[in-house]
């Protein structure tokens, strides 16, 4: 097959003049063909080996006026551009024709030409790079290349999730619309299989087939809605009870969580003996996810707070937990009486048979084929208090974690957590235990998710607030606009040293328009994403719209009694 690159001689707008690492300067002879090239541009280098071209991304332009003699106003002057090396192209590569490699092969020669990638030339490099993407079984496509809107942008689906990825971008620059496009070619397939953790019902538009909606449940749900999500206490791993429960400044914080394990590792004993679950029995521990009573655990606690033991000389005298207890009771029947958190502590028996753990996770864990072609859950966190958010999630996305654990490898299907506004439950700086649990639970799916099948999308609109080590996890970036020093900066260190530039146009990118790097993309690309079918709840109210209008609803009742009863 010939080449895509039939370039002449008189075609090039320059020759190497210097080469280093992977950095090359080329010199430009002509000032008009100068004007023509621009920061960013794509442009191809011949290689020492036949069949083999250099790709590159123009780095820098420059033009130095040398003054040779000033009487005679002598001047040399040169035309100087930056090229970034990024990868070579094959014009055939064993059996396959016309390929894309993020390698050099080789590097290029002294007087090598240099051509701007332009044209019917740039289309079909577009195409070839995503040749192999494009004819899989289910392509993924988010859009069409900025460069070349003829040409559609293809991303490998399998290394998007497999190595994590990064959708970030500030308010009204189309995250959520790339969110709902991704989530959307998810849906077509016949098996998919993706959480998505929407903290403010913004996804719930997204109602086609594939789509299945769930809410935490608020002040007044109970068991016997449709999906309704209960998270009961006994979830809760030992450290994430002490987290909600425990305060550590309290002198008597070590006697308090040694005498608050000791009860529920008992009770939870006491139910597998009356469920006769003997192969459990043996192997059990308190953070194994087992129902008790919590309100044993207060029984049992408070007659130890009070509890009078027989002295020396035989009066009676204080025991060893007498008032020590005090304080962590009562924070414990505070948030038992909490009503916002009655997703946590509702006492409805559904919630305390052994299979309900067997169905919760089903529904949703299980993929397309098993679950009514319904395999894109979205969940709804707005009515879990923001004080206890991180817990939260981190429950859900540790139990989904801890159970795609114990599947057998063979039998294990992948699934993907799609954290929306991550900056407010994977922080960058924890102020509580509660965050540091649950930021603790998405560190390890981040640096182990890929070997157990669990892929991480982590959006947010100020990634310089997310968590540096789950940030650095991940290998895909989709980069909206970002209009914040700090937020461009974060993106900046993470992108590859040869590609650090391509930040620059984080905060000049369009509505809808995203730069894309990493290992699903074979070349870093600024992409056109295509407008989804059912695009998200926009929480942006056009302010001078609405005060222009002649009258406004009144609500302020209606808002005060639903502030009062929690429910809207």
């Amino acid at each position: 097959m010939a080449t895509i690159f039939n370039y002449q001689s008189q075609d090039a707008i320059g020759v190497v003049e210097s080469v280093d690492t992977s950095s090359v300067i080329i010199k430009v002879e002509k000032d008009d063909i100068l004007k023509q090239i621009q920061v960013n541009q794509l442009v191809v280098l011949r290689s020492s080996k036949a069949g083999q071209h250099l790709i590159g991304i123009i780095d820098k332009i420059t033009r130095t006026i040398h003054v040779l003699d000033e009487e005679q106003q002598l001047n040399q002057i040169q035309n100087i551009i930056r090229v970034k090396l990024i990868g070579t192209h094959l014009d055939k590569y064993g059996i396959k024709e016309n390929i894309f490699k993020r390698t050099l092969e080789t590097i290029p020669e002294i007087d090598a030409e240099c051509f701007i990638l332009r044209g019917e030339t740039l289309t079909s490099f577009m195409r070839a790079i995503s040749q192999l993407v494009s004819q899989a079984v289910n392509p993924l496509n988010l859009g069409h290349y900025t460069l070349d809107e003829e040409a559609e942008a293809w991303l490998d689906g399998n290394k998007l999730f497999q190595r994590h990825s990064v959708i970030v971008g500030s308010t009204g620059s189309g995250k959520s619309w790339t969110v709902a496009n991704l989530l959307e070619n998810i849906a077509k397939l016949p098996s998919a299989n993706a959480i998505v953790f929407d903290l403010h019902g913004e996804y719930s538009p997204l109602n086609d087939n594939g789509f299945t909606h769930f809410k935490i449940a608020g002040p007044n749900d109970t068991p016997d809605l449709n999906n309704i999500i209960f998270l009961p206490y006994w979830l809760l791993t030992y450290e994430e009870m002490l987290s909600l429960l425990l305060d550590r400044s309290d002198t008597n914080a070590p006697n308090q969580a040694m005498a608050f394990s000791r009860e529920v590792i008992n009770l939870k004993r006491h139910y597998l003996n009356e469920k006769d679950k003997e192969e459990v029995l043996g192997n059990f521990t308190i953070d194994s996810p087992i129902p008790f009573d919590i309100k044993m655990v207060i029984s049992n606690l408070n007659e130890l707070d009070k509890e009078m033991v027989k002295g020396s000389s035989g009066r009676p005298k204080q025991g060893p937990m007498h008032g020590k207890l005090t304080r962590f009771l009562q924070r414990l029947q505070a948030k038992i009486n909490d009503k916002r958190l009655n997703f946590l502590f509702n006492e409805n028996e559904i919630l305390f048979k052994y299979e309900w753990l067997e169905e919760f996770c089903k529904s949703l864990m299980n993929s397309s084929s098993l679950n009514d072609k319904k395999g894109i859950k979205i969940i709804n966190f707005s009515e879990v208090p923001s004080d206890i958010l991180p817990l939260i999630t981190g429950l859900v996305a540790r139990i989904i974690f801890t159970v795609q654990q114990w599947i057998d490898y063979k039998d294990r299907h992948p699934i993907a957590l799609f954290c929306d506004e991550a900056h407010l439950y994977i922080p960058e700086r924890v102020s509580s235990s509660i965050e540091e649990v649950g930021l603790n639970v998405f560190q390890r799916i981040a640096k182990e998710g890929r070997k157990y099948g669990v892929g991480l999308v982590v959006i947010s609109q100020r990634p310089s607030e997310v968590n540096k080590t789950v940030l650095s996890q991940s290998n895909n970036f989709i980069a909206m606009r970002l209009t914040n020093s700090e937020d461009q900066n974060v993106i900046r260190k993470l992108l590859p040293d040869s590609l650090g530039n391509f930040a620059d146009l984080l905060p000049i990118l369009d509505i809808g328009e995203a730069v894309v790097v990493g290992d699903a993309s074979l070349l870093p690309s600024r992409i056109r994403i295509t407008e989804p079918k059912n695009k998200p709840s926009s929480a942006t109210i056009d302010f001078w719209d609405e005060w222009s209008k002649n009258s406004s609803p009144d609500v302020i009742k209606d808002a005060v009694e639903s502030m009062r009863r929690q429910s809207k």
